[in-house]
């Protein structure tokens, strides 16, 4: 009985061999990078740039939790409480509210590529580089792209926008509500109502406001409505919360054809985070760890309360403004009414070179201020004061650095 599986064996051990030649049959050709059999080092810096901002200490332990699987219970038990906590610092009831897999920007690709059909007319707020890229993708999808620009450091008025809007007729206008490349912040008050009589949807990026300066979805009349992880929340980049209204949902679920991206088809993306009441089906596998940690990003400002972050935004930007100003720096722009409280810019100053600047600094203080950005560049640094890095502290360092930076660094004659 025991003669026949012995046989079986020994007629095996030829083609076992064979496999074996043929899995070894090719000698590698790279060898195992010796960067990567050495410990990872990163190094300690103070990150007071426009983001990613340091992470608070609690999403930092969030990001050593457990994996579990993206389509456990658990897992869509906790996207629940992440929908709850966007609609809480969005200030909306919307049904369809989720975060997307990918950083603020993917939010943007995501708002128009479900928005916009080829031919829709598409009016863009172009003030800084987030209307320049929305612009660009516009473009891409097939729009009609309509860009009222400004140079940098402006802002659009209700005048200005209803001119556009009578104009061109669009089906969407964007405009950024904290343009981070600049450090403007756009008013928000009566635009989504004045969009509404002319029939157009209202997209707002948020992505360096959220959290530092008041925001109301519903009440403002913002249609689409979307930020990123990695400012004021002090989560890890790579998540990203959106919104859309009841009208934007329409708009979407109505489309003549399908969007350009399966991956970030609203439809499918609305399913598989629960939002439209049917059985939840895989689309993609969600990024499980970061949603962890941007679970627990919400909860802190839950629990610190959103107009207690708005408050303290507000108060220790006005004491970074002051100290620069005391040092005799330019705020970038003029009106102070209009300048983002959590990204400040400030006019590089006559006879320097930004990156001289920005290097020293890193160099000894190991901390981050960063240049200006697209239209920006060469024309302002940048000093972000993000969630918990909002401390009058830390204001407090980076004008020792500063003042520092300035005088070391050298300075051409004018």
């Amino acid at each position: 009985m025991l003669q026949a599986p012995a046989k079986a064996s020994a007629a095996l051990v030829p083609r076992v061999a064979g496999w074996a030649r043929t899995m070894a049959s090719h000698r590698l050709l790279v060898d195992a990078p010796q960067a990567l059999l050495k410990p990872l080092s990163v190094p300690q810096q103070l990150l007071l740039g426009p983001g990613p901002s340091n992470l608070a200490p609690r999403v930092m332990v969030a990001g050593g939790l457990p994996m579990i699987g993206h389509m456990h219970k658990e897992m869509f038990q906790i996207m629940e409480e992440i929908k709850e906590g966007i609609k809480y610092v969005f200030q909306t009831r919307n049904p369809l509210t989720l975060a997307i897999s990918g950083s603020g920007h993917c939010a943007l690709e995501a708002a128009l590529v479900n928005l916009l059909e080829p031919g829709d007319s598409f009016l863009v707020g172009v003030n800084g580089i987030w209307g320049q890229r929305a612009a660009e993708i516009g473009e891409r999808i097939g729009a009609r792209v309509h860009p009222m620009t400004k140079d940098p450091g402006g802002h659009y008025t209700l005048q200005e926008v209803e001119e556009g809007l009578a104009q061109h007729k669009p089906a969407l206008l964007f405009l950024t509500h904290g343009e981070s490349s600049t450090g403007v912040l756009q008013p928000l008050d009566g635009y989504g109502d004045l969009c509404h009589r002319y029939q157009c949807l209202l997209l707002v990026d948020s992505v360096a406001s959220l959290g530092g300066a008041p925001l109301y979805m519903d009440q403002q009349g913002i249609d689409v409505l979307y930020t990123g992880s990695q400012k004021v929340l002090n989560a890890p980049p790579g998540t990203a919360p959106i919104s859309f209204s009841d009208r934007a949902r329409n708009k979407v679920y109505t489309r003549k054809t399908k969007p350009f991206s399966f991956y970030l088809d609203l439809k499918w993306l609305a399913n598989i985070w629960g939002c439209d009441g049917n059985p939840r089906v895989y689309h993609h596998t969600t990024p499980v760890i970061s949603l962890y940690s941007l679970r627990e990003s919400l909860a802190l400002i839950a629990e610190q309360g959103l107009e207690n972050s708005w408050r303290k935004h507000r108060e220790v930007t006005a004491y970074l403004h002051g100290r620069l100003q005391g040092l005799g720096l330019q705020l970038f722009v003029r009106d102070s009414a209009l300048r983002l409280p959590t990204v400040t810019t400030v006019a590089v100053p006559a006879g320097y070179d930004w990156r001289d600047i920005v290097s020293y600094i890193m160099d000894h203080f190991s901390m981050e201020i960063t240049g200006g950005l697209g239209p920006s560049v060469g024309k302002v640094l940048r000093i972000g004061l993000l969630g918990c890095n909002a401390t009058r502290e830390n204001v407090d360092r980076v004008m020792e650095a500063l003042k520092e930076a300035l005088q070391r660094c050298p300075k051409k004659k004018l």
